[in-house]
């Protein structure tokens, strides 16, 4: 019989998703108050694989996503989803001249297996987490890259979401070593 125990703790990450270069930077501001010091960050890429959110964000959307130094233990996918909900709604009320959503934070994990985003929409590849949040394996770790599945975002099966990934997934075996996680 298999023994429960405590999960390894994660590298969280969040996605955020604007349609102006100040938003993203307000936004990563904010972040970092709530969630630590960043340690990576994409590059500013267009949101141009799928046109979802247009209709509440307006055109011309950009991607950036960031790295947290701090690890944490899986399970706090919940409070950390809640908190970029709350700055979400928070930037919302303070961006006077701009759609009804000026930004979407898109919270998650990277483990040595895997990508974990949190969302509040349930489905059948997602997991009920607790207090409305649901977890889904957006990529999985296999043969030494990040791949899809069946129901990965079009713009997280591109090859720059993936190494940027990959390069977070770096960085968490590097602290994982040094804190001796193994």
């Amino acid at each position: 019989m298999g023994q429960a125990k405590a999960a390894k703790p994660v590298k969280v990450i969040c996605a955020v998703l604007a349609g102006r270069e100040e938003w993203l930077e307000r936004t990563a501001d904010l972040l970092e108050q709530a969630l630590g010091a960043t340690d990576l960050t994409s590059g500013t890429w267009p949101f141009d694989s799928t046109d979802y959110y247009e209709g509440e964000m307006g055109p011309g959307l950009l991607r950036r996503i960031y790295s947290f130094r701090e690890l944490a233990g899986p399970e706090n996918i919940v409070e950390i989803k809640h908190t970029t909900n709350r700055l979400e709604r928070q930037l919302a009320a303070q961006v006077s001249c701009g759609p009804q959503r000026p930004v979407n934070l898109d919270p998650g994990y990277v483990s040595e297996s895997k990508l974990v985003l949190a969302t509040t929409k349930d489905y059948s590849h997602r997991i009920y987490v607790r207090a409305g949040i649901y977890a889904e394996a957006t990529l999985r770790w296999r043969g030494g890259a990040f791949e899809p599945w069946e129901w990965t975002y079009p713009d997280y099966c591109s090859e720059r979401y993936r190494e940027f990934f990959a390069r977070v997934r770096a960085l968490y075996v590097d602290q994982c070593r040094e804190l001796a996680l193994r």
